[in-house]
């Protein structure tokens, strides 16, 4: 079976992919250590300060199992960060939703987050635009 090998520009930008989101995880590991938050309650917290979201959709978007999610908004939960209440659509349904704290660490978390906000600074408008076209058709 022959092999089919990436030409060269293909492999330099999934290197470049690669040490883009190396460098992004251990900025986001640093910023959530100094707010005493694992990188996994950071990211959580940031993904409810968007919207509530029932713990099933957490957990699809972190590509983690629910059961882990659950532990996350637990100690969100008991730090004050987080509170669950009914989805208003299903009162079955239980919506993981920021507190006002958590609101405000969600803020206080992003506005720490240099690494990426550095490097699009030097990218005009219509290149960043362009970056995140690319992005979301690489992820569509």
């Amino acid at each position: 079976m022959p092999s089919r090998r990436a030409d060269p520009v293909t492999v330099e930008v999934v290197e470049l992919i690669g040490d883009v989101v190396a460098r992004y995880h251990t900025e986001y590991e640093h910023v959530a250590a100094s707010h005493q938050l694992t990188g996994a309650q950071a990211r959580v917290l940031n993904l409810l300060a968007m919207e509530p979201l029932p713990m099933r959709r957490i957990a699809q978007k972190l590509r983690c199992e629910p059961s882990n999610v659950t532990g996350i908004v637990d100690r969100l939960e008991t730090r004050g960060l987080v509170e669950r209440r009914p989805d208003p659509a299903d009162r079955r349904v239980k919506l993981a939703a920021p507190t006002e704290e958590g609101l405000r660490t969600a803020d206080r978390l992003r506005e720490s987050l240099d690494f990426a906000r550095e490097p699009l600074a030097g990218l005009s408008t219509q290149e960043r635009t362009a970056l995140r076209d690319l992005l979301k058709r690489m992820l569509a």
